[in-house]
């Protein structure tokens, strides 16, 4: 199994990453990435939003790994899309997490038209502050989060550079595959939040059985299959030992037909969060 994917840019992207939504600022995130990686994630994925770059900062500068071998993302919030307030934003999220450069900048969700007539003109007057900061070094790759594929088509026919990843909802039991189609397609990588799902998908029967074969867990199950997949999931946690277990998903395989039974799971464990209704 690959550790490593490769970006349409060039750009290697360790295909496992650590979350850190509702992670706490402060002592709770420094020790939770000094954990993760301590274990051996090389890939933090933090957003302003989650209102604790600062505490993941502090975590990544204690850690003792040279930058390098890091893979930091963040992302651009709701309230800053545009030209200006996209590049002000950038360099908030650059001093908050006391770094130099970021390996992937995303939009956090799309501009979209049940809140703005001139969605697209808002989307790519973002994505053009973000190739400002690409060109000039400060990214290493641009991407998007929770874009579908009529938010990317106008993107793309204005970006001059292509988005690498997009991030979506993605876990047993909710795998948008029109999405993950259309990225494929366009050699976009597919990052998946919430790879665990809610805690139908932890509860459910059918992974459970999957899991006990395995003698794992069904989180490292759910984990594992978005690998196989060719999707990036990015879990999340504060527990050590479940940091741990996590990551302990690169020695063993899921067969072929475990893979389609997981594939064709009945929609469980859904966000409901949807880019053209979300009203933030």
């Amino acid at each position: 199994m690959k550790t490593y994917f490769t970006l349409n840019n060039g750009i290697k992207i360790p295909s496992l990453g650590f979350g850190t939504w509702k992670t706490p600022d402060g002592e709770t995130a420094i020790k939770s990435i000094k954990t993760a990686i301590e274990i051996g994630y090389k890939h933090i994925d933090a957003a302003a939003i989650y209102a604790n770059e600062e505490g993941v900062g502090a975590g990544i500068k204690a850690c003792g790994i040279e930058r390098k071998d890091l893979f930091i993302t963040s992302k651009l919030w709701n309230a800053e899309r545009g030209y200006e307030s996209t590049l002000k934003a950038f360099e908030k999220t650059l001093e908050d997490l006391q770094l130099d450069y970021l390996d992937l900048y995303l939009i956090h969700w799309p501009a979209a038209a049940h809140q703005f007539e001139n969605w697209q003109e808002i989307n790519a007057e973002t994505w053009r502050a973000m190739e400002k900061l690409y060109n000039e070094g400060k990214i290493k790759s641009l991407g998007v989060s929770n874009f579908m594929p009529h938010h990317l088509e106008p993107l793309m026919k204005t970006a001059k550079t292509k988005p690498s990843v997009n991030q979506i909802e993605y876990h047993p039991g909710f795998t948008q595959p029109d999405c993950v189609k259309f990225c494929a397609d366009n050699n976009i990588q597919v990052e998946g939040w919430s790879p665990l799902g809610r805690g139908e998908v932890l509860n459910n029967g059918i992974l459970k059985s999957i899991a006990k074969k395995y003698n794992k867990s069904v989180a490292q199950v759910c984990i594992r299959w978005a690998l196989q997949n060719g999707v990036i999931p990015l879990p999340k946690s504060v527990t050590p030992h479940r940091i741990e277990e996590n990551f302990d998903v690169f020695n063993f395989q899921l067969t072929a037909s475990d893979m389609t039974v997981i594939n064709g799971l009945e929609k469980i464990g859904a966000s409901g969060l949807d880019p053209d209704s979300v009203e933030f």
